[in-house]
């Protein structure tokens, strides 16, 4: 999205909410390169959506940044990611879903529950143009 046509809020207390929470969500992203349950897409993802409501300059370093810059604006400019990247994705999500529907002790209801989670997210992956 560009950094012109996007509406940012009006209130001055909003905006620091957004890059408050922006700054919060960046971090969860950065975790989750370590850390194969907390995804980092979305993360990175919505930390641009606040950083683009509130903060131009912040928006722009995301943007640019030299680790996360391009498949951040390949996703949103495209709608595509790396093969490379497609399938990691896809090899960690099952893994995850599968250990914890293997190991956790939680009911059936929640057990299918991650597996439809996962249904849709792979779904969603594998329309996503390889760039």
């Amino acid at each position: 999205m560009e950094l012109n046509k996007a509406r940012k809020a009006k209130s001055p207390a909003i905006r620091a909410l957004f890059v408050i929470f922006g700054i919060v969500s960046f971090g969860l992203g950065v975790l989750g390169i370590f850390l194969p349950l907390l995804p980092t897409t979305p993360f990175m993802l919505l930390s641009a959506f606040l950083f683009i409501r509130s903060s131009g300059r912040l928006y722009r370093w995301l943007i640019n940044h030299r680790l996360f810059g391009k498949y951040i604006h390949d996703y949103i400019e495209r709608r595509s990611i790396p093969r490379r990247v497609k399938w990691y994705t896809l090899g960690l999500l099952w893994a995850s879903i599968l250990t914890s529907v293997a190991t956790l002790d939680v009911g059936n209801v929640i057990r299918l529950i991650l597996l439809l989670i996962a249904v849709g997210v792979t779904a969603h992956v594998v329309k996503l143009r390889n760039s």
